[in-house]
């Protein structure tokens, strides 16, 4: 029980970030709680007399949790029988961009899924219909915070979810080296990366993605950030984040405990974890069910460790309403239901996807029996950590920008310097801040 009030102590630390965001773009982010409703077998809102068919459209299930949504389709329609749920997945590298075609050319479907880095920009520009009359009676008040915009409910959380390291432990044994703990630093994990790399040419000790969606977190590992507090000037090039690219940088060019792109031959992070040949991978909890599925040697997972601090990412996915639907109460309760229920956070917790959103933290207590991992604790322990993604208007913009210029670095064309130096001046030139 500590460590799931810990949890919810923590979420509200977020609900706080998320409120100071709003004010400094201009908006005042509503705290008060939701009227509260009866149980959704009870439920206050209208009902659908007539059959109907709706269209939801949605990212996260593609890595392989098709037939966990679809089991969740199959359950909701048993208690709203007139409400047919026609489900389509994208594939997260294609889902935003198709998105905003579709919401340009007024194709977009009745009610659809967001990140939290794109839910702002959607809910700013009207794109969204204000979702009232759901039933979020047993929602967590912070995760319905994230997604409101000048105290109207745009947006309702379907899940979170955060990263943690995953480790290797034959690969450990076979160093002779401890195992990774909670109070680790970016220090020991290199030294335990050497270790291991020196088991063999083809055996490497990390694989830490050098891209913007890790360097917005590993700089605050390092006291650094992407924007000042008030998001109002980029510190991209300040000497606490050169600090902290370097060393992912130099992982690779130097140390080389992580593969470069020819040394990886086309494999993935992933791929690589589980062909037995990488000693650690800082990863989501996304990926326990594949790494149960597929690793035939021991692994297990601690909080990530960190530097001058500890940072880990906080991921959330909220449903949202078309504001074009015709079929308005229909989507609020497919929208509620696959929220709110006990039913859906049944199934999702079953499958190892995620986490729902729930109030009660108790309803998570199962998820930790699940093995492996046997150190699934370190999943809530890492929620004292968590940090938000820098969202900006044109968060897009600034997250492609950086992205390239990392991309050259690790190759070696430019120094960490360079290009940090160039992101900062493109950013700059290119994105307007408040």
């Amino acid at each position: 029980m500590k460590k799931l009030l810990s949890l919810i102590a923590c979420l509200l630390m977020v609900a706080l970030l998320l409120t100071a965001c709003a004010t400094g773009n201009g908006k005042s982010s509503d705290t008060q709680g939701t009227d509260k409703i009866k149980e959704p077998e009870q439920s206050t809102q209208k009902q659908v007399e007539e059959p109907v068919t709706i269209k939801y459209c949605n990212f996260n299930s593609s890595g392989g949790n098709e037939e966990t949504l679809q089991k969740m389709v199959e359950a909701f329609q048993k208690d709203y029988p007139n409400i047919k749920v026609e489900v389509e997945t994208i594939g997260y590298n294609d889902y935003f961009t198709q998105m905003q075609t579709r919401v340009a050319g007024g194709t977009a479907p009745d009610c659809y899924e967001l990140n939290i880095e794109n839910f702002a920009a959607y809910a700013n520009k009207g794109l969204l219909a204000e979702i009232t009359d759901a039933d979020v009676d047993t929602l967590n008040e912070t995760a319905l915070n994230a997604f409101k915009v000048n105290g109207k409910q745009y947006g309702l959380p379907a899940s979170f979810s955060n990263v943690i390291l995953i480790y290797n432990k034959d690969l450990f044994d076979r160093a002779e080296i401890a195992y990774p703990t909670d109070d680790w630093t970016q220090d020991d994990v290199q030294a335990a990366a050497a270790a291991i790399r020196a088991l063999g040419d083809d055996i490497f000790g990390i694989w830490q993605p050098i891209t913007y969606n890790e360097l917005f977190k590993v700089v605050v590992q390092y006291g650094g950030s992407l924007l000042n507090e008030d998001k109002t000037a980029f510190t991209i090039n300040s000497p606490e984040n050169i600090k902290a690219t370097k060393v992912l940088v130099e992982r690779v060019l130097v140390s080389n405990v992580q593969p470069t792109e020819v040394q990886a031959g086309g494999m993935g992070d992933w791929d690589m974890f589980m062909s037995g040949r990488l000693g650690m991978i800082p990863t989501g909890i996304w990926a326990f069910n594949t790494f149960t599925e597929n690793c035939d040697f021991e692994w297990d997972i601690v909080v990530e460790p960190g530097s001058t601090q500890k940072a880990t990412h906080f991921f959330s996915n909220c449903v949202v309403m078309n504001p074009k639907t015709e079929h308005p109460d229909a989507v609020v309760a497919w929208l509620s239901w696959l929220t709110s229920s006990t039913a859906s956070a049944d199934i999702r917790l079953e499958a190892g996807w995620d986490l729902p959103a729930l109030k009660n933290m108790d309803d998570l207590s199962a998820y930790l029996e699940i093995t492996p991992p046997d150190n699934r604790e370190a999943v809530f322990k890492s929620l004292d950590y968590l940090v938000m993604p820098p969202v900006i208007e044109d968060y897009a913009m600034m997250s492609d920008i950086i992205g390239q210029k990392l991309a050259a670095a690790v190759s070696g064309d430019i120094t960490v310097e360079e290009a940090l130096d160039q992101a900062q001046n493109e950013c700059e030139a290119k994105i307007k801040l408040n």
